[in-house]
């Protein structure tokens, strides 16, 4: 017999007082393919057990297939909302066992691209979180600003999802004319959103009545279930990687590290909203660091593919360009653990090298995994409609969940 089956078989025995529901695989506020088991007494949760799988993919294995640099495009498809923070832990994971040096531009660049990848990424949740509790408007105005942000992306990566920009080494291109500017023009209209935003939730009481006080979450759970990110900064503790294990020279950018003290759904809600104008200050700090013009990837003749202008006048160039694409380059056998900041808390790759082109392990250590399993803390004693609370306040991704 199934697992599952077991499960339901045990759950159809409760007590007579007490009622079995499901809460998806496709309830619009689950987003994503998430089943809630619930376990109900009246209004009130007995138990809520998250099913997962729904989205299995099996990337873990399929990028032991891959080279090295084709893992890349499997990393956008963790966390799809926030693909350039998943390359960047696995682009510094791979440089790490190369032992390559990334160009100062390149690095600044990334951080760039980084932050603009959290900023959309708290958009989309910031909107639907708030729909989800029955405010409407909010919504709409962060899929605008995302829009923009979208807009920028494409210009340097050519797409607007899925870019696989940060490549082994460095970036796939370099920024195009007139981008500084554009960024520029995003800074002058962003704090004038992020007001926005404040003055529409702050202080409105169906905000403050379906988040505070729900959904606690203490730090002790948060350090025995893994949480990290927003989560735990909303126990009050300063856990970010950028501070504590900076990255992409992020120790040369002044910024804060927001946190909050009462570990509800309303701290968590009010972090992630100050964390958007420390991206904001980040972003303005870095654009003026960024040079116009120079190395936007490493020279290094392992992993570089030879400049294009080359490849048709010189038969050893198209050569080498031909093997690194087709065959990859060999990685030095070795094992290495890389995590960076992402939205939802520590991105990380761990990687196993047996010397060839093609990695022998790659494991993915993401956040919403480990967020997604205080569901019965968040939910025990609640009402129905505070999970839907609980769902949204630790902001989850389910391709960061299916693996």
């Amino acid at each position: 017999m199934a697992v599952n089956d077991v499960k339901d078989q045990q759950l159809e025995q409760a007590p007579d007082e007490t009622m079995v529901i499901n809460l998806g695989p496709q309830h619009p506020s689950t987003h994503g393919v998430l089943r809630v088991r619930l376990t109900l007494d009246g209004e009130r949760v007995v138990q809520a057990e998250p099913v997962i799988g729904y989205l299995h993919t099996g990337f873990e294995k399929t990028a032991e297939t891959l080279t090295y640099q084709q893992c890349n495009t499997i990393t956008d498809r963790l966390d799809y909302l926030a693909p350039m923070t998943n390359n960047l832990a696995y682009v510094l994971a791979v440089e790490k066992l190369l032992d390559i040096e990334v160009p100062k531009r390149a690095q600044y660049i990334r951080v760039l691209f980084s932050e603009l990848t959290r900023l959309a990424s708290h958009l989309v949740w910031l909107g639907t979180h708030v729909m989800d509790l029955g405010a409407m408007s909010l919504f709409f105005y962060c899929m605008r600003e995302r829009e923009v942000i979208l807009d920028l992306i494409e210009a340097a990566s050519g797409v607007r999802m899925n870019p696989s920009y940060f490549r082994v080494g460095g970036l796939a291109y370099d920024l195009p004319e007139g981008f500084h500017e554009k960024v520029r023009d995003f800074l002058k209209d962003f704090p004038r959103w992020l007001k926005m935003y404040r003055n529409l939730v702050d202080g409105n009481p169906l905000i403050n009545e379906r988040l505070e006080g729900i959904s606690v979450l203490d730090r002790e759970a948060c350090y025995q279930y893994g949480v990290t990110g927003p989560n735990i900064r909303a126990t009050g503790l300063a856990l970010d990687l950028r501070k504590i294990e900076p990255y992409c020279f992020y120790e040369e950018f002044d910024f804060n590290v927001p946190t909050r003290t009462e570990g509800d759904a309303y701290a968590r809600f009010w972090v992630r909203y100050d964390e958007m104008y420390e991206s904001y200050k980040i972003i303005e700090q870095v654009i003026e660091k960024i040079a116009p013009q120079g190395e936007y990837a490493t020279r290094d003749r392992k992993v570089a593919l030879p400049p294009r202008e080359e490849i048709y006048g010189n038969m050893e160039a198209l050569i080498h360009q031909f093997k690194l694409v087709t065959a990859g380059f060999p990685v030095p056998a070795g094992e290495v653990y890389q995590a960076v900041e992402g939205p939802r808390g520590e991105m990380g790759f761990y990687l196993i090298s047996d010397g060839g082109p093609k990695p022998y392990r790659w494991r993915a250590r993401t956040p919403s995994y480990y967020n997604l399993q205080t569901m019965p803390i968040l939910c025990q004693g609640g009402l129905v409609a505070d999970v839907i609370t609980a769902i949204g306040s630790i902001d989850i991704m389910l391709g960061d969940v299916d693996k």
